[in-house]
């Protein structure tokens, strides 16, 4: 006889489901570089202008009781911090908005707020979409100091970090002291069983200390936000009490439920909010930052850098591009040593041939061109697959 029962089949309508509310996600991650810099007062408008030491006086010993003492001079120049804004705005259904289990605009802001340090770090550090307001990024003003180490010479890792020709020796030749470190998570591994002289592990890993992981006793932070790029470097160094930034608007939060959310390359109309049952959630960020790099002792001309980094296997390709300055004469020109050019924050000087040559990533550059006594050139150029020259022509002030 056959033997009915009612199954859990049978009433699973009925049954209710236990859910579990929390999102299992891992933490948002801030920015690194925004953690080590050294951050200024908030910035009062779009543009603020750092007073940079830029040229040092000099001592003279004075000949004998009558001895005529000399003259020297001091100049200062300024650094600009100009305010670049990040924003993205997130639509969402009203009927999803509504039906959600969970703080829908709860969960999307940390998200978003990891975006912008995200973007913060990538800009900075490497130029990845960096805002044509901004200066170079740290890995290009570091470059064309010659702080770059490069491991296909056959040393070992810690000759190319801590040893002579090392990523903290080329700091310290500039007159800096190394106060932080950033690499990717993957460089762990070439740390460990790394040792100084004595035995001792130069990487180390304390639960007790502010940063958990150090190198040779200085910070190093190993950034979780997907800002790193580790075909343009392994590792960077630097003093970062040297680089600073402002911000002119803290992250903003507004909830938008009336307007038109427009597709930014076509302009057309994507989403109509009040027509579409729709709400929009916009955050907004400005902020500006620099790496001043006044004048030093170590470092008068300052054409030195307070960071350095360790190329990977494959360095990141670059173009070189050589001004020559001349007096513009058509037959025997004249060549201007010691000319200043400044592209986008990383200063050299022209030699006795009056060249300069950078070494600069695909991009969009503004260099301007100053020597005493001469009107200020300023030249906006590109840099593509092929190197560029460029002739620039000073003319005497009258």
């Amino acid at each position: 006889m056959a033997v009915n029962i009612t199954d859990r089949s049978a009433v699973e309508a009925l049954i209710r489901e236990q859910i579990v509310s929390t999102i299992f996600q891992d933490a948002p991650k801030q920015s690194a570089f925004m953690g080590m810099a050294r951050k200024l007062p908030n910035m009062t408008s779009k543009q603020t202008r750092i007073r940079v030491l830029d040229f040092l006086p000099t001592a003279y010993w004075v000949d004998g009781d009558t001895g005529m003492k000399q003259t020297s001079m001091q100049a200062w120049d300024n650094v600009y911090l100009t305010a670049a804004e990040l924003a993205v705005i997130v639509p969402i259904p009203e009927s999803v908005f509504d039906d959600a289990e969970v703080d829908i605009l709860g969960e999307i802001t940390p998200r978003v707020n990891e975006a912008i340090g995200q973007r913060v770090d990538a800009a900075v550090i490497f130029g990845d979409n960096r805002p044509r307001e901004w200066q170079a990024d740290i890995i290009t003003l570091a470059r064309q100091a010659g702080n770059n180490v490069s491991p296909s010479s056959g040393k070992d890792y810690y000759d190319l970090t801590l040893g002579e020709g090392g990523v903290f020796s080329k700091v310290e030749d500039d007159g800096y002291a190394v106060t932080g470190a950033i690499a990717p998570m993957t460089f762990k591994s070439k740390l460990r069983g790394l040792r100084d002289s004595n035995k001792q592990p130069i990487f180390t890993h304390s639960m007790q200390d502010s940063s958990k992981y150090a190198l040779d006793g200085v910070p190093i932070q190993f950034p979780e936000n997907g800002s790193f790029m580790p075909d343009i470097a392994q590792l960077v160094v630097g003093d970062f009490s040297k680089a600073v930034y402002a911000i002119r608007q803290d992250i903003t939060v507004k909830l938008l439920t009336e307007g038109v959310i427009q597709d930014p390359t076509t302009k057309d109309i994507v989403y109509n909010l009040a027509q579409q049952d729709m709400i929009a959630l916009r955050v907004v960020f400005r902020m500006g930052w620099a790496l001043p790099n006044p004048a030093t002792r170590l470092n008068e001309d300052r054409t030195g850098c307070t960071f350095a980094y360790l190329e990977p296997g494959t360095p990141a390709t670059t173009q070189k591009v050589t001004f020559t300055v001349t007096d513009g004469k058509e037959s025997s020109p004249t060549a201007y040593e010691d000319v200043r050019i400044n592209v986008d924050g990383a200063i050299l000087k022209t030699d006795s041939a009056g060249k300069a040559e950078f070494n600069l990533r695909k991009g969009t550059y503004t260099a301007k061109i100053t020597k005493k006594g001469f009107v200020s050139v300023t030249e906006t150029f590109m840099v593509d697959a092929a190197a560029v020259n460029k002739a620039i022509t000073l003319v005497a002030q009258s």
